[in-house]
Order: C-alpha cells, then sequence, then structure tokens
C-alpha cells in the first residue's frame, strides 16, 4: 500500500489526563445508572421527580463517556453539549435544593451539588470543559 492511500486515525481525547477523565465519568454512568434503576424499580412513587432526575443524570454521564472516547468533531460537539448540559443541570438542580428541598424528598445524583458523591458532579464538568478546550 502506498503512503499516500494510507488513512490516519483520527486524533483522540482519550490520553494523558483525559484517560483519568473518562475513567472518573465511566464511574459515575454506572454509579448513577445503577442507582436511578433501583430506585424507579423499587420506589419511583417516593420522588417521582428526583429519581427521574437521577436517571437523566446516568444518561448524560454514558453519554458523555462516549463523546469523550470517540474520536472526530461530531462526538467533540456532542462532548460539549452533553458536558454543558450536565454543568447546567448540577447548578440547577443543586440550587433547587437548597432552596425548594421539598421538591426533594430524596435525593438525586445532582442534589445538593453532588454531595453524595464528593461534589464530584459540580467539579467534573468543568474539568471536562477544560480539557476539551484544551484538545480541540
Amino acid at each position: 500500500m502506498a503512503h499516500d492511500t494510507l488513512v490516519k486515525p483520527a486524533p483522540t481525547r482519550a490520553r494523558g489526563i483525559g484517560r483519568v477523565l473518562i475513567v472518573v465519568y465511566a464511574i459515575l454512568a454506572l454509579a448513577a445508572t445503577g442507582r436511578s434503576v433501583y430506585e424507579i424499580i423499587a420506589k419511583f412513587d417516593q420522588a417521582p421527580f428526583a429519581y427521574t432526575l437521577s436517571a437523566i443524570a446516568a444518561v448524560v454521564y454514558i453519554v458523555a463517556t462516549v463523546a469523550l472516547i470517540a474520536p472526530g468533531p461530531v462526538w467533540y460537539r456532542v462532548a460539549w453539549v452533553t458536558i454543558s448540559f450536565e454543568l447546567v443541570g448540577v447548578l440547577t438542580v443543586g440550587t433547587l435544593s437548597l432552596f425548594l428541598p421539598d421538591l426533594f424528598a430524596k435525593a438525586s445524583v445532582w442534589s445538593w451539588y453532588g454531595m453524595g458523591y464528593l461534589f464530584i458532579p459540580l467539579v467534573l464538568p468543568v474539568l471536562g470543559m477544560l480539557w476539551l478546550r484544551r484538545t480541540r
């Protein structure tokens, strides 16, 4: 095969500290998915709003993980949209859980800015955005 016909692999964001970021996103994806599946199956009637938010967080973490791994400009944009949505979600739900605690009879993944997850849901999208900006 001639050199001019070789296809260069697409650059990946899964290098260096990006790998750590992806691992943390994957762990949160698993944790949020497990939590939301259990909550929805076992006790959805107790706090449907909070448990639905946990399911949304799980989907966001799954899509963000895939988008950070997958190469190419489309996935780069998907990562930006997903991580931006995550940050808005954490800030909105975190603020609502502080000022309107009756909405959260039970906590969601993003309640109190992710306090139940050591505030990782609050810090992670900021780190994700910094990484995306660095790897554009």
